[in-house]
């Protein structure tokens, strides 16, 4: 794991206590380690890929760090709060919650169910809300310090809560009610000095869009809509959340940091002033 170190010997996250849901695979996977890479303690969640989870808790721990996995559905109210509850036994507490879990289930309008409809709203926005709800309650019981929030969000959102994605209609309208969310429990909290973000990823490198950058033709189609010239790692991703969770980011709240080698800025424009 890389370390994150700040001044000497010290680390960005040491001391923290983490949630990252969906953390068996892909961004939720580079997250935690990200997150135990600067000193977190950091819950490991999955819901279907147990032997990753576990495998990534225990390659943390053999660093020297602090790390469990813990199962649960984010759809599922009970297992939310025991996600929350589960991390605090392990720790002693929660600082940090990385709402990550997300599904596709993709289809043109017409011939969307709304089986898949609601599958995919359950996981990526009600999910959301209710890892943020337990998370909120579990960081009020936190002290007050100077210059620290006493817990910190990070939502995981998408280029797609500000850009249309014809075929994918309920993605595109869980990430969009996640960003109004996000904002609207940042402004909410903030008083109590609670801290909530999000981070937008474009294209990055993971299993759930190989299909779209495992061939050459694929590849050279997703770098016409990316300005930077090159596809997002997940490591990316984490470095960005590692930071927004921190102290260094303390007066940062109801933001969503767009990590996306500028696809926001719609590359079909470029030449066309």
């Amino acid at each position: 794991m890389a370390e994150t170190p700040v001044g000497p010997g010290r680390l960005l996250l040491a001391g923290r206590r983490a949630l990252v849901t969906g953390a068996s695979s892909g961004i939720g996977y580079a997250v935690a380690q990200g997150l135990a890479g600067a000193g977190a303690a950091v819950a490991v969640n999955y819901h279907s890929d147990r032997e990753p989870a576990e495998r990534l808790a225990a390659e943390i721990r053999a660093a020297g760090g602090q790390a469990v996995a813990l199962h649960g559905d984010v759809s599922n109210e009970e297992d939310v709060v025991g996600l929350i509850s589960g991390t605090v036994e392990a720790f002693g507490g929660i600082d940090l919650l990385v709402a990550n879990s997300g599904i596709q289930k993709d289809a043109a309008v017409g011939e969307m169910t709304l089986k898949d409809w609601q599958a995919v709203l359950s996981v990526n926005l009600t999910g959301q809300f209710l890892c943020c709800r337990e998370a909120i309650k579990a960081f009020r019981g936190n002290p007050e310090q100077p210059g620290r929030a006493r817990g910190s969000i990070v939502c995981m959102s998408s280029v797609h809560e500000v850009i249309p994605w014809a075929g994918h209609v309920n993605y595109v309208a869980a990430k969009g009610g996640v960003r109004m969310m996000m904002q609207t429990l940042a402004q909410e909290v903030a008083a109590e000095r609670i801290r909530v973000n999000a981070v937008a990823p474009g294209a990055i490198r993971t299993p759930i869009n190989q299909s779209e950058w495992a061939t050459k033709e694929g590849m050279e189609a997703m770098l016409r809509l990316i300005p930077y010239g090159r596809i997002g790692e997940p490591e990316d991703v984490a470095r960005a959340v590692t930071w927004l969770a921190s102290d260094e980011a303390d007066y940062v709240t109801g933001t969503t940091l767009f990590v996306d080698g500028g696809m926001t800025l719609y590359a079909a424009f470029i030449g066309n002033g």
